[in-house]
């Protein structure tokens, strides 16, 4: 028996830009977000923590990041695609905690519907 992995939806161009090289935007569909909070969890902050005491980078904070802000633009393309985009232009990130446990990642950007120039 043979296994297939569910095919993967075709990549939505996604861009800090307000223009994507070689696409003409036809319509602004509105603002698309994808919207994350973490916690580190009792176990990663309190070596953090320690970690947080020497000086230089925090690896465990960095990491915990990095996953979130990559969640955060999976969720704002899904946002993007429900409302019919098959692109992000003029994409933006915004953070903040919550209490001292938890950080909120936003990315935000124009959904759009392009086409080839």
């Amino acid at each position: 028996m043979t296994e297939f992995a569910a095919a993967a939806p075709p990549a939505l161009p996604v861009s800090t830009a307000f223009t994507i090289p070689g696409m003409v935007v036809e319509r602004d569909l509105g603002v698309a977000f994808g919207l994350v909070v973490r916690s580190m969890g009792f176990a990663r902050s309190v070596g953090a923590g320690f970690k947080a005491l020497r000086q230089g980078e925090v690896t465990q904070y960095t990491q915990l990041l990095e996953e979130s802000r990559r969640h955060a633009i999976d969720r704002m393309v899904e946002n993007a695609r429900s409302m019919g985009a098959n692109a992000v232009i003029a994409v933006r990130f915004d953070s903040s905690e919550i209490g001292q446990q938890l950080a909120e990642i936003v990315a935000y950007g124009t959904a759009v519907v392009v086409r080839p120039a």
